[in-house]
């Protein structure tokens, strides 16, 4: 009887451990498998979804008149499909839904000089820098009131920010004097610099050379000393380190062969690379 019993319970204990070691293999392989899902569902799919702005120029733009898209983050997007071995397919995003695009799964990743601002860190992954900018004020030949930057923030003077951009929270930050007008699609900060509505905009590298590249009218104005640099980067739907660890080498392998400076230099972005 004690025989039986012994044998029933070293059974049971054999059982038991085979039973748990079932069970965190099947957790193991669960782990892995969603780590490798963001990946795999788009080499299953044949297809990368990347969300962009299209209107920002020299990185991804839409031309208005023929459709076309161009930019460096337009290059680097091709780059990428092409080395996954899939389709590339674009979705319109911008700034301020790019967080619910990327979170409620519209794309797989956000291409188009994300600025890794705290706000936005803390509910998306970013991945390794390939470019950075300061700031640059953007005025009329014709304002008299604004001659150089210690000019911008003086009672009465009314500072336009993209909304969302990163811009944005520095500028809130940063004048004490100034009144900010937050600028949200479809109107652009051009039109409201032009129409009178605001005396000055904030922007960066990109949209300082747009503005400047179209209008004779338009004069640019840049800090002193550039004190808010900010690191541009791809961003990513939180939860999948495999996904960041791809990206993060997409972002050395354009680093170290070339395809990010000549992309750089094609769009007039070579100053805003980070080698």
């Amino acid at each position: 009887m004690r025989r039986l019993l012994t044998r029933s319970r070293a059974s049971g204990s054999f059982k038991t451990l085979q039973w748990l070691s079932i069970f965190f293999m099947t957790c193991a392989s669960v782990g892995q498998s969603f780590a490798t899902s963001t990946e795999a569902r788009i080499r299953d799919a044949g297809q990368l979804r990347v969300c962009i702005w299209p209107e920002y120029y020299g990185v991804t733009y839409r031309n208005p008149h023929t459709r076309a898209l161009s930019g460096i983050d337009i290059d680097l997007s091709h780059a990428l499909a092409a080395d996954l071995g899939v389709d590339l397919v674009y979705v319109d995003s911008s700034f301020v839904t790019l967080v619910d695009d990327l979170l409620a799964d519209r794309c797989e990743i956000g291409m188009f000089a994300i600025g890794a601002i705290a706000q936005r860190a803390n509910l998306l992954t970013f991945s390794n820098s390939y470019m950075q900018s300061g700031m640059y004020a953007i005025t009329t030949k014709g304002q008299r009131q604004i001659r150089g930057w210690s000019d911008i923030d003086r009672s009465g003077v009314v500072v336009g920010v993209q909304a969302g951009s990163f811009m944005e929270p520095v500028m809130r930050d940063t004048l004490m004097q100034a009144s900010i007008v937050v600028v949200r699609p479809p109107m652009n900060r051009e039109k409201e610099l032009l129409a009178g509505r605001i005396d000055v905009f904030i922007t960066d590298y990109p949209n300082g050379r747009r503005v400047l590249d179209r209008n004779d009218s338009i004069r640019l104005i840049a800090p002193d000393t550039q004190r808010d640099v900010l690191p541009y980067a791809y961003a990513l739907k939180p939860g999948d380190q495999d996904w960041l660890l791809r990206i993060n080498q997409f972002v050395d392998d354009i680093k170290r062969d070339g395809r990010l400076e000549r992309a750089a230099q094609r769009h007039g972005m070579a100053p805003m690379i980070v080698k």
